[in-house]
């Protein structure tokens, strides 16, 4: 199943989440039943009224929550509501994925704190995040989740909007994004945008449990027959455009995988091919999933080498930097590249040539039943050593022995 939260018009809070997983189908009243347990483990909270109600945000109908909650504690450490969810989220009957999604969502949250106001982890205090709707947003979430089976469906999130203006909460007045929205999403992999208004569109509860949840981050819906919509409302009512966030679920239309990739490319025409070739063993080593050199011609009929990287957005910043060192180019172009790509995996056997054991790597298609495989050449290489015979011909032995044990 494919799974698209769409965050790009009006962002994503804890409760727009939950009510748009109530709006497709979870199972309200196993959410309410598994709040109420957590309530319990909260001597000081008395949640007074708990409900999915149907309203119109801008004439789109959407689920909102409705709840009234008794709770005079204006500040909580953070392990302190890690410690409710942890405790809630053992008793209920739920899957170990949902366990894992709430705790590690509101530790998201507490190590983006940590690290804005310099304190250790145990030490941070909760204002905004301190009520208990907090641990509804989270547990509820992780609930609503488990019941519809979303944890094993790849989940693709749009860019997120954000909004922009100035917030202002305990900490004084910030602009928009706060400080704890942008730490939450730095290096996650997801993209921001401003927003259609002056105003928060995304919370940091909301930012939390994106960055826990999302496979892949694109500005398209990836292809997919669409079978269920959900639309949870937020609490702020906006001109212009419904404050719904929407999600979609539905069966993937081919059996390719999205990936999302960061394309670097720089045009060098004064290094050696010696430079060149070191060069690329550098940048593979860092992480990069592919180094392309081709020939061209420039400005004033100059020859030069155009350098394309492929790599991941947490490999980008360092391969940059090996760019710039190892060719002295004074600028990198950086672009975001969707790609389907075949789903592989990589297993390892052990095969027996000429009398010695060796342990292969090989990448396995998962079309065509797995039927195609390919070698790790680095394998080949080092069996074509030990075995004082041509990589080609290693190739072809190891080729034989893993055709008779797939």
């Amino acid at each position: 199943m494919v799974f698209v939260i769409d965050a790009q018009v009006a962002g994503v809070s804890g409760d727009m989440l939950l009510c748009s997983l109530v709006n497709i189908g979870a199972n309200k009243s196993k959410i309410i039943d598994g709040i109420r347990s957590a309530e319990l483990l909260c001597k000081d909270v008395k949640v007074k009224k708990i409900d999915f109600v149907e309203v119109k945000k801008n004439s789109l109908q959407a689920t909102e929550l409705l709840l009234e909650i008794d709770d005079d504690v204006h500040e909580r450490k953070g392990i302190e509501i890690k410690e409710i969810i942890t405790k809630s989220a053992e008793q209920l009957k739920i899957s170990e994925s949902a366990k894992t999604f709430a705790v590690k969502s509101i530790e998201t949250l507490i190590r983006a704190e940590s690290k804005i106001h310099g304190e250790p982890e145990d030490s941070v205090h909760f204002h905004e995040a301190a009520s208990f709707d907090t641990v509804v947003d989270l547990l509820g979430t992780a609930i609503a989740l488990d019941d519809l089976g979303c944890f094993d469906d790849d989940i693709v999130v749009t860019p997120v909007a954000i909004g922009g203006g100035t917030v202002t909460f305990s900490h004084g007045t910030s602009s928009n994004p706060a400080y704890a929205i942008l730490e939450i999403f730095r290096e996650s992999g997801i993209i921001t945008v401003g927003g259609n208004v002056k105003d928060e569109l995304t919370t940091p509860t909301g930012a939390s449990m994106l960055v826990n949840l999302v496979k892949e981050c694109s500005e398209f819906y990836p292809p997919m027959k669409i079978q269920s919509i959900g639309y949870g409302a937020g609490q702020k009512d906006f001109e212009g455009f419904s404050n719904v966030l929407k999600i979609v679920r539905g069966v993937a239309s081919t059996k390719l995988q999205l990936d999302t990739v960061k394309i670097l490319e720089t045009n060098v025409d004064d290094v050696s091919g010696e430079v060149l070739g070191n060069m690329i063993e550098k940048i593979m080593a860092h992480g990069a999933k592919d180094v392309t050199i081709s020939s061209a011609i420039t400005k004033k009929g100059r020859p030069t080498n155009l350098v394309s990287v492929i790599c991941d957005s947490d490999t980008m910043n360092s391969i940059m930097d090996l760019l710039v060192t190892e060719t002295g180019t004074l600028g990198v172009r950086v672009r975001t590249s969707e790609r389907y790509i075949v789903p592989r995996a990589v297993k390892t056997l052990s095969v027996n040539i000429q009398g010695q054991s060796f342990d292969v790597r090989y990448k396995i298609r998962g079309l065509n039943n797995g039927s195609h495989f390919k070698i790790e050449s680095d394998d080949i290489k080092e069996i074509s050593g030990v075995l004082s015979i041509s990589f080609k011909e290693t190739e072809e032995l190891l080729n034989q022995e893993i055709r008779k044990k797939l």
